[in-house]
């Protein structure tokens, strides 16, 4: 076999042009206002080079050379698949016309750290050649556009024969292989919208049954990126969440024909559907109204004001606006204010411009209260309270008057460190903790706070012990702290509701590690509707604070600043409001693009409302 050292990006010129705006000018996020050139000359790019601020311009593929060798036909193969093309029409070029029209770029795409290396060997017939790919792996997409972490060797083989006198790919890779830098640079993150599926528990909770849940894909950025994501939206969910939500959209929905969504003047989009959608009623069609908003919202620098859906022949279905959308959100803690336990182990709480943290009126802000840790209901009507030493769940209302009551769970864990976790409230009204007794190790829900503890079962944790928990505001996922061998891993479940001769039975199913670079996660929180903030450490490093999306990978967005040893955060949904962190400096609080300040020099348990 001979090692060819050309590494992609290196073979084919690539065309520099201006990227068209999309919708509205100034609307679309990586939209520039500039027009098409009619000519230049085509020069060499090499895509690693490119830099964010070059995100207006557009690069393309050019057909492979005359009398390209096998080598350079893969490199150029490759590099063309990272084009601004919609279709891959260019990178069809690199092979034979029997497969050109049959590969499917969508099928699948394997994301790797670097440019990989090429080595050819020669068929024994000396007919072909066959181009082995190797390098590291990062992660994988697939063809419902989910991204999969995972680092390991890559290897891939794709073949070569000849076609009328030139080279050209007979066996070419399933889907795409792309570098990191390129995935980052044409491809984004985005959040599709479904409704949960809370089967027997469905009528239960405090909120309307309709609630939406964040599932995020990857999507193309530059190509019909509001069209793309609906006709993602249209496709599903993703495998993984599939088991608990449900979309409003009848099966085989589709965009109409070509028509894509258009905003009018008023910021209102306009999304033309298949005849399959044309009998909803109007109950659900402002549920499917309501999935394409936020879905599409993503893709947005300005706010839609609402969605107007409309039938194959033009006429209105419905339409919904965003202020009435914004009801099927189940994260209204946004808006909450901030808590923690003071150096008197009371609750207190301030607003983001208090300087000074008050008691909470109720039993949990008296003189008395001897908490260890707290969590706030998402409309701050109760609030769930673990004694100093671990042992006792107290809820109770926070108004003046209001009784603690009995404890409505507790631990009998010898050691204090081994009893009750922080709880966390989801946007249904449950109530979360974990019992971290070793000899009965337990996940449990308080329906609305103050039901039994039932029992929920957690598939996949093997020796593993649920150290923390955050649910997220939905009541579908959930974030685990997970302590095994030694290590504090962050593993990302969903919430399966299943009837049972008993009555309901409650599960965490499909755990995935959401960290996979740090060998110890300190603390976590949600940070948005697929996005938490994590402190934790990689092999041998120092503790950093970082973004990461419930798939497990980065966000886009840049780290925030890392306190003085983090070991709990508090973020909400709103990346409007200030992180709160317990630290060695006490309860610190970090405003959008400011500097860490301390709140309270001692205290601990910072929290937002769920």
């Amino acid at each position: 076999m001979a090692v060819d050292r050309h590494r992609f990006p290196r073979a084919p010129h690539r065309r520099r042009a201006a990227a068209p705006a999309l919708l509205a000018c100034g609307v679309m996020v990586l939209a520039g206002c500039a027009s098409m050139p009619g000519s230049g000359d085509v020069s060499r790019v090499d895509s690693s080079l490119r830099s964010e601020d070059d995100s207006q311009v557009q690069v393309y593929g050019v057909s492979p050379a005359k009398g390209e060798q096998p080598s350079g036909l893969v490199s150029g193969f490759l590099e063309a698949t990272t084009s601004d093309e919609e279709t891959f029409a260019t990178a069809r070029e690199y092979l034979s016309p029997a497969v050109a029209s049959k590969w499917d770029p969508f099928a699948s795409m394997t994301v790797l750290a670097d440019a990989p290396d090429l080595a050819t060997r020669r068929d024994r017939d000396g007919e072909g050649v066959t181009v082995e790919v190797t390098g590291t792996q990062l992660g994988t997409v697939d063809a419902h556009h989910a991204y999969a972490p995972g680092e390991k060797p890559f290897k891939q083989r794709i073949h070569v024969s000849k076609s009328q006198g030139q080279w050209r790919i007979d066996e070419p890779p399933p889907g795409l292989i792309i570098t990191e830098a390129d995935f980052q640079r044409l491809y984004r993150s985005v959040n599709k919208y479904y409704f949960a599926e809370l089967g027997p528990d469905a009528g239960r909770s405090r909120l309307d049954d309709a609630v939406l849940v964040a599932d995020p894909v990857y999507l193309r950025q530059r190509i019909d990126p509001v069209g793309t994501s609906v006709r993602a939206l249209l496709d599903g969910p993703t495998s993984w969440l599939d088991p608990v939500v449900r979309t409003a959209f009848p099966r085989g929905t589709e965009l109409r024909g070509a028509n894509r969504p258009t905003l009018d003047d008023s910021d209102e989009l306009q999304v033309r559907l298949s005849r399959q959608a044309a009998g909803v009623d109007g109950s659900r069609c402002r549920q499917m109204a309501a999935q394409v908003l936020f879905t599409v919202q993503d893709q947005m620098t300005n706010q839609l004001s609402g969605v107007r859906l409309e039938r194959s022949d033009g006429s209105e279905l419905c339409s919904l606006s965003r202020d009435v959308a914004v009801g099927y959100r189940p994260d209204n803690g946004s808006r909450g204010h901030q808590y923690f336990i003071d150096e008197a182990h009371r609750m207190v709480r301030l607003a983001d411009r208090d300087e000074k943290a008050r008691p909470v009126p109720g039993p949990f802000g008296d003189d008395g209260a001897q908490l260890g840790s707290l969590a706030v209901a998402r409309d701050e009507r109760l609030a769930a309270g673990v004694s100093r030493d671990g042992t006792e769940l107290y809820v109770a209302e926070l108004r003046e008057g209001a009784d603690r009551g009995p404890a409505r769970l507790r631990s009998r864990a010898a050691d204090p460190g081994q009893r009750l976790s922080t709880p966390t409230w989801d946007g249904l009204g449950g109530l979360w903790v974990a019992d971290r007794d070793p000899r009965r190790p337990r996940l449990l829900r308080l329906r609305d706070g103050i039901g039994e503890p039932e029992p929920v079962r957690v598939s996949g944790l093997g020796e593993g012990r649920i150290e923390e928990l955050r649910v997220a505001a939905d009541g579908m996922r959930v974030a685990l702290l997970v302590r095994d061998k030694g290590h504090t891993r962050l593993l990302l479940g969903r919430i399966e509701r299943d009837r049972a001769p008993e009555g309901l039975q409650l599960s965490v199913e499909g755990l995935r590690a959401i960290a996979p670079k740090l060998e110890d996660v300190d603390a976590v929180s949600w940070a948005g509707g697929s996005r938490l903030v994590v402190a934790g450490r990689e092999s041998q490093g120092v503790q950093q604070l970082q973004y990461v999306e419930t798939d497990g990978s980065h966000a886009d967005v840049p780290s925030p600043p890392t306190p003085n040893r983090a070991d709990a955060l508090a973020a909400t949904e709103d990346p409007a409001r200030p992180l709160l962190a317990k630290s060695m400096d006490g309860i610190v609080r970090l405003p959008p693009n400011g500097d860490w300040k301390t709140v309270a020099k001692v205290g601990t348990a910072p929290a937002y409302p769920g």
